[in-house]
């Protein structure tokens, strides 16, 4: 079985599909899984450009202590 990610909120996306009987409503779980998803995109990328500014930043403090 596929391990859990944390922050998925399993039971919740599980009662809204259950809930998804007609058009609207499964267009609306569609959108939301696409923007929820975007949403963590975006977090993860801002997490990794301020991690790639931090390591650039060390590199050039150690670089000037250098003799």
């Amino acid at each position: 079985m596929r391990e859990r990610r944390e922050g998925f909120d399993y039971e919740r996306y599980r009662r809204l599909l259950a809930d998804a009987v007609d058009e609207t409503r499964r267009m609306a779980l569609i959108n939301l899984l696409i923007e929820e998803r975007a949403r963590d995109h975006l977090a993860a990328c801002l997490a990794s450009e301020r991690n790639t500014a931090t390591a650039i930043r060390i590199a050039e403090v150690l670089g000037a202590a250098r003799p």
